[in-house]
């Protein structure tokens, strides 16, 4: 079908939280409390960890880093959604919802990889305990970590150019940031393929490292109900308890918000899901490890009392 002519569209304008303006400053206060605590939970496990020497293991190696990139991705967004409850918000360039985007897709693939290579530190703990140190060394770690940085910047890459070689003839996103599908609606053009693309891309990025974590834990606890010691039972299952409760509720927020049918949500129920993966997931995962994780409250304990650890 023939398009009709279009104006070429220089810059955005994020709606935000719109429909619900009544509401702005209860949510800002919500919200900026939220964020507060992010960042402040994750400062508190990545100093923690760098100082604790008994902590310098490859779990938390894997946990160091997902704070920092939990830290850097809430950074990118909620800092500007924060500005559109306060009214300040400005209108952002193409470049700089490129910009957005970019980041928030290479940092939300690197999570959920980092998370899947976490199952697999606990799967060679318990299930090769023997082997571990030898296994999980200090390259392939980093290699593990190489890799699901890789795969984000390789997936953000990709999509980044195929939505923005399209043409846009709307300039009002409704949404709080840069989000694939809220941009793509703007498009002009027919994006059906597009469409499919995106949706083979989420699939392979939520349901592969949900699959592996998945296999992982199936093998894990095969192995924690061989063991015939009850106490040992239970102190093999506290090793991931605080990893899985986060990958329950990361994965399930991922699936739901990019695998659930195009149609199936209105605008308000699409952004009550986005905040629970963009606000409150990156909380969980300082709140779970410091208040789930004995060594890491016997390493803040002790930075903050200065009393030897047990």
């Amino acid at each position: 079908m023939k398009r009709e002519n279009h104006t070429a569209v220089s810059e955005f304008v994020l709606q935000g939280f719109s429909n619900f303006q009544e509401h702005k400053i209860i949510l800002f206060v919500i919200f900026l409390t939220l964020y507060l605590l992010t960042l402040a939970g994750n400062v508190i496990i990545m100093t923690v960890i760098s100082f604790a020497h008994h902590l310098h293991t490859p779990m938390y190696f894997f946990l160091s880093v997902l704070s920092t990139s939990e830290t850097i991705y809430t950074l990118v967004i909620v800092p500007r959604m924060l500005c559109s409850l306060t009214g300040l918000s400005q209108p952002i360039s193409l470049a700089g919802c490129a910009t957005q985007m970019f980041f928030f897709i290479t940092l939300a693939i690197n999570n959920c990889f980092l998370l899947t290579a976490m199952g697999y530190d606990r799967y060679v703990a318990i299930c090769k305990p023997l082997r571990y140190t030898v296994i999980m060394n200090k390259k392939v770690c980093a290699l593990l970590v190489s890799g699901a940085c890789s795969i984000g910047l390789l997936v953000a890459i990709i999509q980044i150019s195929s939505v923005f070689r399209l043409p846009f003839c709307g300039r009002e996103v409704a949404h709080y940031f840069c989000d694939i599908l809220p941009v793509m609606k703007l498009s002009c053009a027919d994006t059906t393929l597009h469409d499919i693309i995106n949706f083979i891309i989420s699939s392979l990025v939520i349901v592969v490292p949900m699959g592996l974590v998945f296999i992982s834990y199936v093998l894990i606890i095969s192995t924690i109900l061989k063991i015939t010691s009850a106490q040992g039972r239970k102190k093999a299952f506290a090793t991931c308890a605080s990893h899985l409760t986060v990958v329950i509720v990361h994965y399930g927020c991922a699936s739901i918000a990019y695998l659930k049918p195009k149609s199936g949500n209105t605008r308000d129920q699409d952004q009550l899901i986005s905040v629970t993966y963009t606000v409150i997931t990156p909380l969980l995962n300082p709140v779970v490890y410091t208040l789930r994780n004995k060594e890491v409250k016997d390493a803040l304990h002790h930075a903050i009392c200065k009393t030897p650890l047990a």
